[in-house]
């Protein structure tokens, strides 16, 4: 169940969702302010936890590191009420730090000139790193996300999960290709700490 802006929509889908006795995730379009009626990030989550889902998070409508910050929320609102769940993110591959709490659907630029706000495969890096190191184990993208998204945040993660996507060797990382240009200032680029700048 996903994309929702009212928390008791995604409590009655997990109900629903939970008749089959599978497991259920269920995730919401809100940021850190809460959904549309203004329950905290914290307590949505405690709301779908005791519905029955067993993944909770964030998808849509705000950048990854909003996006994280929420779901961290989720995670400290289901900690205090001493319940468990796993946790997930989907996030626009947008940079959105002006939005209000509908997200980028109220922006000037939506839905036909949000180009200008695309993040890079290295802001992807920063953002798998943070999301792991919340504790979020489900991290993908939603709107905007391109395959070279989704390699940046598998390569990221490699270590953690025990191997390279199989697109990884048609390309260095963080710029390596760079190493044989004919200009050296351009060679200067072959190099993480460069693109984390």
């Amino acid at each position: 169940a996903e994309y929702f802006e009212h928390v008791e929509e995604a409590e009655w889908a997990v109900q629903v969702l939970k008749t089959p006795g599978k497991p259920v995730c269920a995730s919401l379009c809100i940021g850190p302010d809460g959904d549309l009626n203004g329950v905290s990030p914290g307590d949505c989550a405690v709301r779908l936890v005791k519905a029955g889902a067993n993944i909770v998070g964030i998808n849509c409508h705000f950048d990854p590191m909003i996006c994280v910050k929420t779901v961290k929320m989720m995670k400290e609102g289901v900690e205090r009420a001493g319940l468990k769940a796993h946790y997930m993110v989907q996030p626009l591959a947008y940079h959105t730090p002006d939005c209000n709490c509908q997200g980028f659907i109220d922006l000037p630029e939506f839905p036909f000139g949000l180009e200008p706000r695309i993040m890079t495969r290295w802001d992807m890096h920063k953002y798998a790193r943070e999301a792991f190191n919340v504790g979020i184990r489900f991290i993908g993208g939603c709107c905007g996300f391109e395959p070279y998204h989704i390699r940046a945040v598998a390569e990221e993660l490699a270590t953690e999960r025990g191997y390279l996507p199989a697109a990884s060797v048609k390309h260095g990382n963080w710029g390596a290709g760079l190493e044989m240009h004919t200009k050296p200032w351009v060679r200067a680029r072959a190099r993480r700490d460069y693109w984390e700048k």
